[in-house]
């Protein structure tokens, strides 16, 4: 055990209660901006063409209430607990609010919490939180418009390559191995199915994030992450078609993000192996 990881498993046994709540409190603030980057980034890119005076970004306008327009004040932008007072409903206007903003911000605080205890040490527990928050952003975006943008995958991708240039289980090289084959892998069975069929098998998107993933996990894991991504795609298939009676393309992002995810953690995840060990 590295003197790194025994100094941070110290911490946590005299500060866990604290440790563990200050982390799932990050999890509820960045899921609260995971829903301005879900509503507002599709919107962004397909206004991508507007005049220049129509500025609409993250940042711009200020949060407000999609049906009447008002601006929200502090008390009514608190993640979670303002939905609570306001009982899900708009203070001005009485509209009610969709239930998936409080989701999206229980379910970010209950992954940040759940990571918090699999990667002890700074570096791997900050570069874990930034992995998922990505994947849980695109995979959300790709449920609701089967968009992947570009703004999420490359910069996903470059931030696994720079991690694992200073840390990790993964050398720089084999990040680097890891993201020219994923992109590659699904380039070629995109046009094979293309040029078999005459049809499009999935985006561009795709693509990026399992480039993206590579990145993160290295070449070599990349069999094993496609064969999961496929057999989470065959279950959603499934699933939309017995119980929701609906057919057709499926989004295949959130598939690649939580084979993804399984990857990574039983690559980089210590505690996990001491829980079984």
């Amino acid at each position: 055990m590295s003197e790194g990881w025994q100094h941070m498993a110290h911490i946590t046994s005299l500060y866990g209660g604290f440790y563990h709540t200050a982390v799932a409190i990050l999890g509820l603030l960045m899921g609260s901006f995971l829903n301005v980057v879900v509503y507002r980034l599709p919107l962004m890119i397909q206004n991508s063409g507007a005049p220049a005076g129509s500025r609409f970004n993250l940042s711009f306008p200020a949060s407000h209430c999609p049906a009447c327009k008002h601006s929200l004040k502090y008390w009514q932008n608190i993640p979670l607990l303002s939905w609570l007072l306001l009982r899900g409903r708009c203070h001005y206007c009485g509209i009610a609010i969709s239930k998936r903003y409080p989701f999206t911000e229980i379910i970010c605080a209950a992954l940040f919490l759940g990571i918090s205890f699999l990667f002890v040490t700074p570096v791997s527990l900050v570069s874990a939180l930034l992995l998922f928050w990505f994947l849980l952003a695109l995979s959300l975006i790709d449920l609701a418009t089967y968009l992947l943008p570009d703004r999420l995958t490359l910069p996903l991708l470059w931030a696994g390559l720079l991690i694992h240039s200073v840390s990790g289980n993964v050398s720089l090289q084999d990040s680097v191995y890891g993201a020219a084959a994923g992109y590659i892998a699904l380039w070629t069975l995109y046009w094979g199915v293309k040029l078999v069929s005459g049809k499009d098998g999935m985006g561009y998107g795709d693509f990026k994030l399992l480039a993206a993933l590579g990145a993160w996990v290295g070449w070599q894991m990349l069999p094993c992450l496609c064969i999961l991504a496929a057999l989470t795609g065959i279950v959603f298939a499934l699933i939309r078609v017995v119980f929701y009676k609906l057919s057709g393309q499926i989004p295949f992002g959130p598939c690649l993000a939580l084979a993804g995810a399984l990857v990574y953690i039983s690559q980089e995840s210590k505690t996990l192996w001491l829980m079984f060990s």
